[in-house]
């Protein structure tokens, strides 16, 4: 016959006493509770510390997107927040305006922000800043639906990454829009329309519009950086050493970034040239003969 051994009875093999037979049964049946209690705690112990175990070897690292949050100073946050502002006001009047001239432009705003949204929570990491560089995609939001309307689309991505991602913060909210959003959309905007104005073509015109979108956003980015830690130290020197930094991950982010801008630009011509006909990228005389 097996012994009242607690391993036996917390896993069941073993049933409690019973609670019948006089003293001896009822004195038994209280020992056997107490085991099962005190083997059921050390279960429950056991199961928190391999719990706390698995957490700390499957965390993954966070990755520091954006101007993270507290990293600039209140009145420094403040002005930028300010200056974001109306360009993202102007940005929904401009959508409003757009979506009464026709209404099947907004999902291609919807599709813009999710390609901005993803593309920009790509970390990559850059080992010379510890901190992360990432794509923008506001270079092609920009050419298909318009410098203003990029910056609501950036402006409400960045929002969504601070509140769910831990991606940038709230209070570094408009220093990011406008880097991202502001700088980003109008540099890449003003490129692809100079380049097209002279004669270049969509692929080249696309590829250089994300080109300096990606490295306009992050030469602001580094000029918001300056400003705000530089304290007494000359700005010139610090803000070249905050771009010399980005500059081994972001040359190339900004070069794929635009082979990527080029190639989205290419395929909606070979396939919804009418697209971008409504948008105003091309002309009637550019359509392509099959349209």
């Amino acid at each position: 016959m097996l012994p009242n051994h607690p391993s036996l009875l917390c896993n069941g093999v073993l049933p409690p006493p019973p609670l019948t037979g006089g003293g001896r049964g009822v004195g038994e049946a209280g020992n056997g509770g107490g085991a099962r209690g005190s083997c059921r705690g050390a279960t429950a112990g056991a199961r928190s510390v391999l719990l706390a175990i698995v957490i700390v070897l499957c965390a993954t690292p966070a990755f520091a997107m954006h101007i993270s949050e507290g990293i600039l100073p209140f009145p420094w946050a403040l002005l930028w927040s300010l200056v974001a502002l109306p360009f993202v006001a102007i940005g929904v009047r401009r959508l409003n305006l757009l979506a009464r001239e026709d209404l099947s432009l907004k999902p291609l705003v919807g599709l813009m922000t999710a390609v901005v949204f993803i593309v920009s929570c790509l970390p990559v990491p850059v080992p010379t800043a510890g901190t992360c560089s990432h794509p923008c995609g506001t270079g092609i939001s920009a050419i298909l639906v318009g410098p203003l309307v990029s910056v609501l689309i950036a402006a409400v991505s960045l929002l969504i990454q601070a509140l769910f991602l831990a991606h940038g913060g709230l209070s570094t909210l408009g220093a990011n829009t406008l880097s991202m959003g502001v700088v980003g959309s109008f540099v890449g905007f003003l490129a692809f329309r100079g380049l097209r104005r002279v004669g270049a073509s969509l692929v080249v015109s696309g590829f250089v519009a994300g080109l300096l979108a990606d490295w306009g956003t992050y030469a602001a980015t580094s000029l918001f950086l300056s400003l705000g830690i530089r304290g007494d130290a000359p700005l010139l020197p610090l803000f070249t050493r905050v771009l010399l930094a980005f500059m081994p991950t972001q040359l190339p982010l900004g070069i794929i970034e635009g082979v990527a801008t080029a190639g989205m630009v290419r395929l909606l011509y070979r396939k919804r040239p009418d697209l971008l006909l409504k948008m105003r990228v091309i002309t009637e005389k550019e359509l392509p003969s099959h349209a």
